[in-house]
């Protein structure tokens, strides 16, 4: 199983995402503060990332309490074959969550570019008028 991204907990726990992203932090905290089934060894010790999840609520911009928590349902994930299991299956539900992460390539090449170029991922609201120009109405 892969960790969790830190930046997508912590973009959960800042509340990114609107409301998928609140319904998926709600999950996780749902899904944290499980029981470990009788397969996880059931010891005192046992991971369950509860301290983790609540440290990260309390200071959401703190990449370090993401990485922990990434790390705490890592290892319960190695230790409870069912939270292994929902945890991967709220972690694919969680891809519809744009975060940053990933890496983008941009190339422009062909000729003579006249006029905006933008290079980068994940935009939204560009707009490429001059202040009092209307749509529609370009140069000549």
């Amino acid at each position: 199983m892969d960790p969790i991204s830190a930046s997508l907990l912590t973009a959960l726990a800042t509340g990114a995402g609107g409301e998928v992203g609140q319904q998926l932090w709600s999950a996780l905290r749902g899904l944290v503060r499980r029981r470990p089934t009788e397969d996880a060894g059931g010891s005192p010790g046992a991971a369950t990332g509860e301290g983790e999840l609540t440290s990260l609520f309390q200071a959401p911009h703190d990449v370090e309490r993401a990485r922990a928590l990434s790390e705490a349902l890592s290892r319960r994930a190695e230790q409870d074959p069912l939270f292994r299991t929902h945890l991967t299956q709220w972690q694919q539900q969680a891809q519809v969550l744009r975060t940053g992460d990933g890496d983008t390539s941009n190339t422009v090449s062909g000729g003579d570019q006249r006029g905006p170029v933008v290079m980068g991922r994940d935009f939204s609201t560009i707009n490429f008028n001059a202040p009092g120009q209307e749509q529609g109405q370009g140069q000549a």
